[in-house]
């Protein structure tokens, strides 16, 4: 039976990673590089990172964080990959073919597209072809008002009226290998998981979906994985704060009888 993931999701914004809440608050926690090792460390599934900058300002002109400046998006990902020892998603800031092929050439394993994919599900049909659909995640945002659900433009801030179940429907079909739903409305509130909305789209896709947005605690990554069939959980600010946040909470799920891979911290010397 396949192995059901834990993944950390890390979130840039002008070269500090951040934490973020209801996508409009947020605190640095650190320079590119130093979290991404420890949570390589931890026993993480995969990584996916997102740039969410916007704009190109990349340098955080400090010199006491034990991390070289870098002006460029690219190199960040480069020296990510290089303290790394699972899958990483790259997305953001994702615009044509070759934005792809150059994430892909710096260390990233697969690529995430949001607005991209929004506009012009024509270009997911063209990725998927050009470098497999096991490479394209497609990540939804939605938000939830008057018991309807919606997409929701990161960049606009604002709801976009396209029916949510009719685009994930059309993702599917035009070659998404996997879809990264995370909630607008519980991002950083530490609420747990919208499980209703998660239950509902696996009963129209056949593809593999990740859950993301409401970690409290380790409890509410069980709760999802006991009450759905999502493929993987995924969460940001929840593991920044403890010391082995990944290696405890993959403990608790096993011992929980979730069919996660058995924790192991990785030794490195």
């Amino acid at each position: 039976m396949k192995k059901r993931r834990l993944i950390p999701v890390l979130l840039l914004r002008n070269g500090w990673l951040v934490q973020s809440k209801n996508f409009k608050e947020y605190q640095n926690l650190g320079n590119p590089v130093t979290a991404v090792k420890r949570l390589s460390e931890w026993a993480s599934d995969e990584l996916i990172y997102l740039d969410i900058s916007q704009d190109n300002i990349y340098d955080i002109n400090r010199s006491d964080q034990g991390y070289p400046n870098r002006k460029f998006f690219l190199d960040i990902i480069s020296d990510v990959s290089k303290v790394t020892f699972m899958p990483i998603t790259v997305g953001g800031k994702i615009s044509n073919i070759k934005d792809i092929e150059n994430r892909l050439k710096v260390g990233a394993d697969k690529i995430s597209l949001n607005t991209k994919a929004i506009y012009d599900l024509n270009f997911v049909k063209k990725a998927s072809k050009e470098f497999g659909s096991q490479c394209i995640v497609i990540s939804i945002d939605f938000i939830k008002e008057d018991n309807e659900y919606f997409i929701y433009d990161n960049k606009k801030r604002s709801i976009i009226k396209l029916d949510i179940f009719d685009y994930i429907n059309k993702i599917q079909d035009n070659g998404a290998g996997e879809i990264l739903l995370n909630s607008v409305n519980r991002d950083g509130t530490g609420k747990g998981y919208d499980i209703d909305f998660y239950n509902k789209i696996y009963e129209t896709i056949n593809i593999p979906i990740i859950a993301c947005g409401g970690a409290g605690d380790w409890f509410d990554m069980f709760d999802v994985f006991d009450k759905t069939k999502v493929d993987a959980v995924a969460a940001a600010n929840i593991f920044h704060y403890r010391d082995q946040s990944v290696f405890l909470a993959k403990k608790f799920l096993y011992e929980k009888n979730i069919n996660v891979r058995k924790p192991d911290l990785l030794n490195i010397k």
